[in-house]
């Protein structure tokens, strides 16, 4: 199975399959719950707990929603069965203290809670079963797409490492490698492919899916009519670039060109996405403060009790924003007042000594980045986007590190699609790859892309990942 464009962020096939089906297997176990638990009585099930579709229908979407947060949608996710019941556990856990509160503020739908023991037991057992038979469906060679790639040399051979774990290659399968002359082999013999014939013969013969175009050099020319006749036939041609970019939600910086940036779509910045993105911003931040006062609260007094009152609870640091222009982030102090005593900017490194001990747990927790809500209702920051680096790091990176100032063509966020995808970053390697995961955010975002953002980054504050 392949992917789809949401609102022009890649999602696969598989995943939607998945979702959609737990769907409504949730859907039912309202309906089987409320039976099992009200089977005994001469009446019907409705005559007790009123109709059953829009509880079916809130429960169904509060459980998703849930599932999504604690990264269970992911197909790059690599825990094994014990990791994935943990989440499914926390995912339950979420859900239930979330249908209380709607039961709370919405009585007409309440659910008995002998009912409700009996239909979480039910969607519980059915997530099991689903989450089973999934595991071995979806690395099913026959239910990949067939991709045969065009080049067997250097860039190839890239191709291949850096698509080398099965979670990387879970919707598709590497048939072989096509040869061009003149170009030096990298990779395996055995999976060199010598054509007798054009590369549409060999794809039609063998059913392949899709042609991956990875030779290292285009001017020693490409066979653009074969190329031509694949794509007439039904047959997708790609190039490497979006090739990642669809499969990894990375734009490799490897490949990457000015050209295709120019020619590709995505990268579009309209008056409509701009107000739809401030009022976003607004609602989460206002959401946000409102459910996270007394944590921050806690943290204000944590601070004070290790440092003194007349410590600084707050830090300001000059960041790198739109456009360019830079403005003062706030966070809650987590290291020493003197941990830059010198004036020179320095990376955060593991187990960094300058980060106190209340530091420590806020930075694990991401408790330290609650103050940043100001910066966004300021309008400085957005609730998604990159991270806001410091001018001396973004000096030394634009000039090390191609397109790095296109980072900048959107606000900075408090969460985003690089903090998701890729640990926390102290290096200029880190910075590296974490514009890759940038520039896909800069290129696809969308208001759906936010929100699927927002929610995912539940899990990376709850399992804790990449905090330092």
């Amino acid at each position: 199975m392949g992917t789809v464009r949401v609102f022009k962020h890649h999602v696969h096939k598989a995943f939607i399959w998945l979702a959609s089906i737990e769907a409504l297997l949730f859907m039912l176990s309202v309906l089987i719950g409320s039976y099992l638990r009200f089977k005994g009585e001469n009446t019907a099930v409705e005559d007790h707990i009123g109709p059953i579709l829009p509880r079916a229908i809130i429960f169904a979407i509060v459980l998703l929603i849930s599932m999504a947060a604690m990264g269970l949608y992911q197909p790059r996710m690599r825990e094994g069965s014990g990791g994935i019941l943990i989440r499914l556990v926390g995912a339950f856990a979420a859900m239930s203290l979330v249908m209380s509160a709607i039961f709370y503020l919405y009585p007409a739908l309440l659910l008995w809670r002998g009912a409700l023991a009996f239909v979480v037991a039910t969607a519980f057992l059915f997530v099991l079963i689903t989450r089973s038979v999934f595991q071995r469906l979806v690395d099913q060679e026959h239910l990949k797409r067939n991709v045969l790639v065009f080049g067997a040399g250097h860039r190839a051979n890239q191709v291949l490492s850096l698509l080398r774990r099965k979670s990387d290659r879970r919707g598709f399968n590497f048939v072989g490698f096509v040869t061009v002359p003149g170009e030096e082999e990298a990779v395996d013999p055995r999976s060199i492919i010598k054509l007798d014939g054009s590369v549409f013969d060999y794809a039609k013969k063998n059913a392949i899916d899709e042609v991956l175009v990875a030779v290292d050099d285009r001017r020693r020319g490409l066979p653009i009519n074969d190329l031509l006749e694949c794509k007439l036939n039904g047959i997708e041609v790609m190039d490497v670039v979006s090739f990642f970019e669809r499969e990894t939600g990375k734009i490799m910086l490897d490949f990457v060109t000015p050209g295709w940036m120019v020619f590709s779509d995505g990268f579009q910045f309209g008056s409509f996405r701009t107000l739809s993105k401030r009022s976003f911003d607004l609602v989460a931040s206002f959401i946000l403060l409102m459910g996270a006062w007394p944590i921050m609260l806690c943290a204000i007094i944590a601070i004070w009790l290790e440092d003194g009152f007349r410590a600084p609870l707050v830090y300001r640091q000059r960041r790198v924003g739109l456009n360019g222009r830079e403005f003062d982030v706030l966070k809650f102090r987590s290291m020493r007042v003197d941990a830059e005593k010198d004036g020179k900017a320095v990376w955060a490194k593991q187990n960094d000594d300058r980060v106190t001990r209340v530091g420590k747990f806020i930075r694990q927790c991401r408790i330290d980045e609650l103050p940043q809500i100001i910066n966004v209702l300021a309008g400085d920051m957005g609730f998604v986007g990159p991270r806001p680096e410091r001018p001396q790091f973004v000096n030394q990176l634009s000039q090390r590190i191609p397109h790095y100032s296109a980072r900048h063509q959107v606000k900075p966020g408090i969460a985003g699609w690089a903090q998701l995808c890729y640990p926390y970053g102290a290096s200029d390697k880190d910075a590296e790859q974490k514009l890759q995961y940038d520039l896909y955010y800069v290129k696809n975002h969308s208001l759906i892309l936010d929100f699927m953002i927002l929610l995912q980054t539940v899990e990376v504050v709850l399992f804790g990942k990449g905090a330092r």
